[in-house]
């Protein structure tokens, strides 16, 4: 790479951005639909997460009170379109029963933690590691974490920004550091290194017309 880090980063977005423009991301209408999407987006396409969402919302589901009474296996049918839908399922009972527990079923109560020691709570659920964990941060805690996905990991590394083999948390050490601390920004750059993803920086790049060409 013959810019810095941080330039590069600044000028990929802007370049993303002219592109595209807003991204209007994440799907989600409350907080637990965006916790609960976060979850179930895991290992599949968001359009099966739609349909597993919808399932829950025709159900009434989309609750904490319901999903608290509703069993295992309820909930695994009812997210099945998500794929893995039992370990999943169980992911969710977990979520749900610390909220409720530990959080008087009041997810106000569970974000007024500091974003430090709201990752850490997030990070100790089963089925919650950093890529979900920084997702329920930005967006449904509105808290300043980039979310390093298949799609940010590759796009750096073909530019040069990073090795292949560079941990989670340097990938979004370089985010937050050479970036302002925003909100808006950081969810909009996440959606838009998505896009990219699907429409040029596949397994098998297709550069030709790519935003980003000119970097390369």
């Amino acid at each position: 790479m013959d810019r810095p880090i941080n330039l590069f980063l600044q000028s990929s977005f802007d370049s993303l951005f002219a592109q595209w423009g807003e991204q209007h991301w994440w799907p989600g209408e409350t907080r637990l639909e965006i916790m609960l999407g976060a979850i179930l987006t895991q290992n599949t396409a968001w359009k099966n997460v739609e349909r597993a969402i919808f399932t829950l919302r025709k159900n009434k589901a989309l609750n904490l009170q319901t999903l608290e009474k509703t069993s295992v296996e309820q909930l695994a049918e009812w997210i099945r379109p998500a794929g893995y839908f039992n370990q999943k399922a169980i992911y969710i009972k977990g979520m749900v029963k610390v909220i409720c527990e530990q959080f008087d079923g009041l997810l106000d109560h569970l974000f007024t933690l500091d974003t430090p020691a709201l990752r850490k709570e997030l990070l100790s659920w089963k089925g919650v590691g950093p890529e979900t964990a920084d997702s329920i941060l930005l967006y449904a805690g509105k808290r300043p974490a980039f979310v390093i996905d298949t799609y940010t990991r590759r796009f750096l590394s073909r530019h040069g920004g990073c090795s292949e083999k560079a941990s989670y948390d340097s990938l979004a050490k370089l985010f937050t550091d050479s970036l302002p601390e925003n909100v808006t920004l950081f969810n909009e750059y996440h959606a838009l290194i998505v896009r990219l993803g699907k429409e040029h920086c596949h397994t098998h790049p297709q550069c030709k017309g790519c935003p980003l060409e000119a970097f390369l």
